[in-house]
């Protein structure tokens, strides 16, 4: 089968990577996630990967403890950083050829990000890992990841979390939430549906760019949205 994309921004949750836990990465889950997308690279499909942090630290921590919101929001970049070079090193055990970059210069561990040198990585096969999330505070990484989905020209971002969609109301604290398959910018806004922040839908709004929403811990799962099956909610 054709894959339906030829080049994603697949975004994944801090949380995703905790598994059971709660807090810090499962290896066994960033092993699956990894395999998961060898499969989608071995269709041929050019992929952008975008990480959270809030499975080591999250900015609302930073508050509690009486931090500034600037300096939290750094120390969430640093923790996606960790996430990505864990994220990394998964997906070359399984014989993916990756490169890291990095919005804050790491030269040491990572490349910083440029724009043409991400494209030429995608091109040459390479999957690309963005981290530290857009390089500045008050951004989430929902939002870098549509930012990085709008910079590389991907085709669609696709967000993976714990659940099977969208839906009208968070559906691991209300049994009676009801899945929406398919949805517009404007109603998941006036609905107030919690897909990705605010900035984040209006930045794909504006340039078109369709949010795929779907449960990453379903094996394969990655694969059928890639291949266009009905899989997960999308915004567009």
């Amino acid at each position: 089968m054709q894959p339906a994309y030829r080049r994603i921004l697949l975004k994944l949750s801090g949380e995703a990577l905790m598994g059971t836990h709660s807090y810090g990465i499962a290896p066994d889950v960033i092993k699956a996630f990894a395999e998961d997308v060898k499969e989608v690279h071995d269709l041929g499909v050019q992929i952008g990967i975008v990480l959270g942090g809030g499975n080591i630290f999250r900015g609302v921590q930073a508050g509690a403890a009486g931090i500034d919101q600037v300096s939290g929001d750094h120390m969430g970049m640093l923790a996606t950083v960790i996430n990505c070079i864990a994220f990394q090193n998964a997906l070359e055990s399984v014989g993916v050829p990756v490169r890291l970059q990095t919005a804050i210069r790491m030269d040491q561990i990572a490349e910083t990000f440029i724009r043409r040198r991400a494209l030429r990585h995608m091109e040459k096969g390479r999957v690309v890992i963005f981290g530290a999330g857009t390089g500045n505070p008050y951004f989430t990484t929902d939002t870098a990841a549509v930012l990085r989905a709008n910079e590389i020209d991907a085709e669609v971002v696709i967000k993976g979390t714990r659940v099977d969609g969208v839906y009208d109301k968070d559906p691991e604290k209300h049994a009676d939430a009801v899945k929406i398959n398919s949805i517009s910018y404007a109603d998941a806004l006036a609905a107030g549906i919690r897909v990705m922040d605010l900035t984040a839908i209006t930045m794909a709004q504006e340039n078109q760019k369709p949010i795929l929403v779907f449960d990453m811990n379903v094996r394969g799962n990655l694969k059928r949205v890639v291949l266009g099956e009905q899989v997960g909610s999308i915004v567009r």
